[in-house]
């Protein structure tokens, strides 16, 4: 993805100032963080995943003006371009063959490579990100469009077959909290498949407890089934038997996208 032409658009230059600003940052979660959005919407807009209208997402002017101010940058820095010293543009510096070379200061490894996914892609599906509304005692659930429009997350369908996944059946959530750390940060994105709901020793599950979705790991012990963290404090995230109503499986976690390195 090099952009050479003089005709370059207002949404890709904002796109290479973010990939710019990655180089700065080193992480899209920090840059998330200053402008006060999701890591997660970001990681699509690099990847210039579609949207339910099938336009690939971008950041708007609102957003340009929260990435600017979080990062400290003037008004209007993301709308202008700025190419290296050599003439190189931005873009070429993070897609280019050589991005990982001495000449940009960078040691083997700190890198995110980017892929583009073209609309209609037959190597991807997208997978709908939503929200969960639940209501406590019932075994469905409801979903709602996540964040800034109705986000996709693109999957390889080599994965998705690999696994004998029905795409029907799977949706992707944001992780909230910090009880299953290591394993999930808050902002992760998780694959959820709804049609797996049969509880596996150890395996990690979303689930519907006493009206709250959580992400935890299912544990049996003494003939009873329980949800545990993987965090290390257990006296602030002690585990929590499930049992009937209270505690209803929505689907098994089948994948993890997450910008921690």
């Amino acid at each position: 993805m090099l952009f050479n032409s003089n005709m370059i658009t207002a949404k890709k230059i904002r796109l290479a100032n973010l990939k710019k600003l990655i180089l700065e940052k080193r992480t899209i979660r920090g840059i998330a963080e200053a402008a006060g959005t999701s890591p997660a919407y970001l990681s699509q807009v690099l990847n210039e995943a579609k949207s339910g209208s099938g336009t690939a997402r971008g950041i708007g002017d609102v957003l340009a003006r929260k990435i600017e101010a979080g990062c400290g940058k003037p008004v209007g820095w993301m709308d202008s371009r700025h190419d290296e010293p050599d003439g190189i543009p931005v873009a070429k510096r993070l897609d280019g063959p050589e991005f990982n070379g001495p000449d940009y200061g960078l040691p083997p490894g700190n890198f995110m490579r980017i892929e583009t996914i073209e609309e209609g892609d037959p190597r991807y599906i997208t997978i709908p990100k939503v929200r969960l509304r639940l209501t406590a005692g019932i075994s469905g659930f409801e979903v709602e469009p996540y964040l800034e429009d109705e986000s996709t997350l693109p999957v390889p369908l080599k994965w998705v077959r690999a696994r004998s996944l029905n795409p029907a059946y799977l949706i992707a959530i944001d992780v909230r909290g910090e009880s299953m750390e290591p394993t999930f940060y808050a902002g992760d994105t998780v694959v959820l498949n709804t049609a797996d709901k049969e509880p596996v020793d150890g395996a990690v599950f979303a689930i519907n407890y006493e009206g709250e979705p959580v992400v935890k790991r299912m544990m049996r012990d003494a003939g009873e089934w329980w949800l545990t963290s993987d965090n290390a404090d257990q006296r602030r995230f002690p585990r929590k038997i499930c049992e009937g109503d209270r505690c209803i499986i929505i689907g098994r976690v089948v994948r993890r996208e997450t910008e921690r390195f």
